[in-house]
Formats: structure tokens, C-alpha cells, sequence
């Protein structure tokens, strides 16, 4: 007879080599998942447990790593199980709403025209549609603070360059097939840009993201003269 006081779990957790438990709440990209991910990112940070060494979110998924001289795997997945995630709804639920600015266009933004072609609209209903969104932070990757964003108008989506550039600025604003994303740190990349911000995603020195998972974001657009301000501002 099941219990009914038992809290139902709505993820699989499965190992991940031999320090690590990837806690799997089914497939694809969708906020209700993403939103399961980060109650339970939420409840293990706040479960504080001896041993885990750090916590990995994405689209549906999320690894725990710990280690295995202070923690066992049996013992992790007790400490995974006992947690009510459901308690921490409210966390998921109200996250933070980080303000992007961003030039877009010019020199900051050299594939809007294209971008725009393709889409078969203007550059200023590109940027109208890009800026109306308000994005989910699904997960960080690719390189340090680089934000998997999620709620692009798909009327936007414009294919990735035929040959990536050499060298992309921190910065930059892409889109690639229906994703949109921020470059963190200068790098090659095949992302059409259509415009950049002057705000740091990743500070080397103390290895803080501004983006963090599960949260929401919004892009702003700015002139090429407060896109200046904004600049000496943060350097």
C-alpha cells in the first residue's frame, strides 16, 4: 500500500562516474522542468551537506558532485530523497530580474542587417522583438558565465554564421537557430551579433557570474553614447 504522506519525487537519480549524482528530471527544454531543477538547487544549498563540493544545473537536469571520502553514493542519494523540494517553490518562483543593456546595430552589432534580411523584417523590429522578451537563465556552459537563455520570439531565429569569426567580444549578443545568448569573454564563435553590452558576465579574478540559473533576464536597448557611460561606469 503506497504512503500517502510519502512525498512524490519527480526526478531519477542516476551516477555520474564515481563522485558525482546527476539528479534527471526528464527530457527536452521546457520552464516547468527547468523550475524542478532549481527548487532542488535551491534545497540542497540550503541543506548545506557535508561532502557535496558543488551543484550543476541545466535544462533538466542536476549533477551534484561530492566527495566520496566524506560522502558515500548511498548516503548522497539518502540526503537527495529526504529533501521537499517543493518546499522552496516560492525561490524558483520569484527569481531575480537581471536588466541588460545593449547596444544594438553598428559596430556593436555587425549581423543585425542580416539577421533582419533573413527574417524578412527591419533592423528595428528585430531589435524591437529581441528586447521584448523577458528570457529564463536555463543554465551556464559552453565557457565561464556564457547564460543558455530560453523565450526567444522564434520569428527572429536566423542560422548560425557559415564560418564562425576568429574573435567575438565580451560581450556580445548572438542569436544561433532559435537561441539567443551574452559572450561572457572574448572567444571565436559563429553566433550572429546584433549587438553588445557593456556589463562584465564573468569576473576572472573572483570567479563570480553575474547570470545564475533560474534566473530572469531582460534585454534593454541602449544608445551608442550610453552604451559609453555604461562602459567607463563598470570598467
Amino acid at each position: 500500500m503506497r504512503d500517502e504522506g510519502a512525498v512524490m519525487k519527480k526526478y531519477e537519480l542516476r551516477p555520474c562516474g564515481d563522485s558525482a549524482v546527476t539528479m534527471v528530471f526528464g527530457s527536452g527544454i521546457s520552464p516547468e522542468l527547468n523550475r524542478e531543477v532549481v527548487r532542488c538547487l535551491h534545497a540542497l544549498r540550503r541543506a548545506d551537506v557535508r561532502g557535496i563540493t558543488e551543484l550543476v544545473p541545466a535544462y533538466c537536469s542536476l549533477t551534484v558532485h561530492y566527495d566520496p571520502l566524506l560522502l558515500s553514493y548511498e548516503e548522497l542519494c539518502g540526503r537527495i530523497n529526504g529533501l521537499d523540494c517543493a518546499e522552496h517553490a516560492a525561490e524558483a518562483s520569484s527569481a531575480e530580474l537581471l536588466t541588460v543593456p545593449v547596444c544594438y546595430g553598428g559596430q556593436y552589432g555587425p549581423d543585425l542587417a542580416s539577421v533582419a534580411e533573413l527574417c524578412g523584417m527591419s533592423e528595428a523590429e528585430v531589435v524591437a522583438l529581441h528586447s521584448a522578451a523577458e528570457y529564463l537563465v536555463y543554465m551556464l556552459g559552453f565557457m565561464p558565465g556564457f547564460p543558455y537563455l530560453g523565450g526567444m520570439d522564434e520569428r527572429i531565429a536566423a542560422p548560425r554564421l557559415e564560418t564562425p569569426r576568429v574573435r567575438i567580444e565580451a560581450g556580445s549578443v548572438g542569436i544561433a537557430g532559435k537561441q539567443t545568448g551574452i559572450y561572457p569573454l572574448a572567444s571565436p564563435g559563429g553566433w550572429r551579433i546584433i549587438g553588445r553590452t557593456p556589463l562584465r558576465l564573468f569576473d576572472a579574478a573572483s570567479g563570480e557570474t553575474l547570470c545564475r540559473a533560474g534566473m530572469r533576464l531582460r534585454f534593454v536597448p541602449v544608445s551608442v553614447e550610453e552604451f559609453a557611460e555604461l562602459e567607463a561606469s563598470v570598467c
